[in-house]
């Protein structure tokens, strides 16, 4: 077959992750595949290396700094739209942009809905809205949300899990792994880690309010950040975040975009990861965590119970997060083979599968032959 995956950004969000992996997978099982784009600052390749059997069309988009988060979402989707020419067989949108973006183009893609918004200005609502009604067909990674998406909009898509490189992480944390976890610590000393910036939907200032309970016990441990690239503004999120970390006395570390190559050690070397989003599609960073065989503690959410069932620990306000991060910090590791059994229970080669045959069906049922 000829897929074409488009996604919105080039920087390492998990929806970015998670459509590299799946078209990677999917050219190691024959098919002609090509990812599109948009190359945001500058950017002219992904975050990291991609399968040379994977095609990549990375549509330049030159930043404006007088444009608001609106103005900005409105020119991706022209942007895309304008320079989307594709013949291939599937066109499969990984987000609300780049499913508005095909549908300007003029064709109904199939459209992944990782998790949903809950969007308040009217051209971001207007946006989320058409991703989730117009596409020819939807698959959701998780059970939970593709029961939320049959909840609010009477549609059931279709579950396809996630696949998660869970070697990769295995082996950072065994002994060829050493001399980079040895880094990090001496860099870092103990800490606690956090993925995916300072932001709303991660719950950064409940964390940042555990932190600062569970450091009380544990005087050594540090509050990590690392990554967050994203599209929206959250400076008065984050003003409000300096404000209280200043009031708590808490200096957390903030390591922004993480090098693709340390990402694992860093991982592995941490004491705990902490994984408190207000909403989420899977929880990719997580099962990576648990590949490399780091505690993990996650806010009580009906997704994260689905997939990572007794795995990792879970709490939801502050208080509880901390005794949890305090429970982590000193277990003796006997999650460890469960967490690591379960993380390779979830391959990219299935998701492959999966959405191969998902793809055969649809194309099937619309009368048409790869």
């Amino acid at each position: 077959m000829r897929i074409a995956q488009l996604t919105y950004s080039t920087k390492p969000r998990g929806g970015v992750v998670h459509t590299l992996a799946l078209s990677e997978a999917l050219a190691r099982r024959g098919h002609d595949v090509e990812v599109w784009t948009l190359g945001r600052g500058g950017d002219r390749a992904f975050f990291r290396e991609v399968d040379p059997r994977v095609t990549l069309r990375v549509v330049p988009f030159v930043p404006r700094d007088d444009e608001s988060v609106g103005d900005r979402i409105e020119r991706s989707i022209r942007t895309m739209a304008a320079a989307f020419d594709s013949s291939a067989d599937i066109a499969h949108a990984q987000d609300c942009i780049s499913a508005n973006a095909v549908l300007d183009a003029g064709r109904a893609p199939i459209r992944t809905i990782h998790h949903l918004d809950a969007f308040t200005t009217p051209r971001l609502v207007a946006c989320h809205e058409r991703a989730v009604h117009e596409p020819a067909s939807r698959i959701c990674v998780s059970r939970a949300v593709a029961d939320e998406v049959e909840s609010l909009y009477g549609y059931r898509p279709t579950v396809i899990p996630n696949g998660v490189d869970a070697e990769r992480f295995a082996r950072a944390a065994g002994p060829d792994g050493a001399a980079a976890r040895a880094a990090w610590h001496d860099r870092l000393g103990d800490y606690m880690l956090a993925l995916g910036g300072i932001e709303p939907r991660k719950g950064s200032l409940d964390l940042l309010e555990a932190y600062a309970t569970a450091r009380e016990a544990h005087p050594g441990l540090r509050l990590v950040f690392g990554g967050g690239e994203t599209l929206f503004d959250y400076r008065d999120y984050r003003a409000r975040f300096d404000a209280r970390a200043h009031a708590l006395g808490v200096d957390p570390v903030i390591l922004g975009t993480i090098d693709d190559d340390s990402l694992p050690a860093l991982v592995a070397a941490a004491r705990v990861l902490a994984f408190v989003s207000m909403k989420e599609g899977f929880g990719l960073a997580a099962m990576e965590a648990l590949a490399a065989g780091t505690p993990v503690v996650a806010r009580d959410l009906p997704v994260i119970r689905e997939v990572f069932g007794t795995t990792v620990r879970y709490a939801s306000v502050p208080t509880r997060i901390a005794a949890e991060i305090g429970a982590a910090v000193t277990e003796d590791g006997s999650r460890a083979d469960t967490g690591l059994a379960l993380a390779r229970s979830y391959s990219w080669e299935s998701a492959a599968r999966l959405h191969e045959r998902f793809y055969r069906a649809f194309l099937g049922e619309n009368g048409r032959r790869p």
